[in-house]
């Protein structure tokens, strides 16, 4: 298992979302990222993690790390442990009162959790082999900022959203 840092979120020539992850630590060879493709949501909450920010109403994983607390359990790590034909899976390590527990989880879901909560996040080595990018092709510079401004936006609405423009 190889330790990662969440890179940032970019967009796919397709205008899809991938989080990117990058090995903490130099092994010597080549560096590489690993990217993941995820929705539009996992990818607003990941931003909102990483920049420090918090939505006005709680998201899925705000609710979730809230759900762990209040029952006593902590995200130990989270682990995105193999690829089958493009899917990759990934489970979350938790410390309970009842002892240690692993929960299958999307690395999408695993990662947005682990950034709220500080956990480590870890890549099989072969996963990191065989879906793993040169890291000179994640350039993030021009997807941040439309990153940021889709955060901005989303904030914005989260702002002006009345619960009454959702009924029937």
């Amino acid at each position: 298992m190889v330790q990662v840092r969440v890179l940032g979120i970019a967009l796919d020539a397709a205008r899809q979302h991938i989080v990117l992850l990058k090995p903490l630590f130099d092994d010597g060879g080549p560096a590489r990222v690993l990217p993941i493709w995820i929705g539009t949501q996992e990818a607003t909450s990941i931003l909102i993690a990483i920049s420090g920010e918090h939505a006005p109403r709680p998201l899925s994983h705000d609710l979730m790390t809230s759900m762990l607390h209040l029952l006593g359990a902590e995200v130990q790590q989270v682990e995105i442990t193999r690829i089958d034909s493009g899917t990759f899976f990934a489970e979350i390590t938790l410390s309970t009162p009842g002892g240690m527990r692993v929960v299958d989880a999307r690395p999408s879901d695993a990662v947005a959790l682990a950034v709220r909560v500080d956990a480590p996040i870890h890549v099989a080595d072969d996963v990191l082999a065989d879906a793993g990018i040169p890291a000179e092709m994640a350039d993030l510079h021009a997807e941040e900022e439309q990153d940021e401004a889709k955060v901005d936006e989303f904030k914005r609405f989260l702002e002006d959203v009345d619960p009454e423009d959702f009924q029937g």
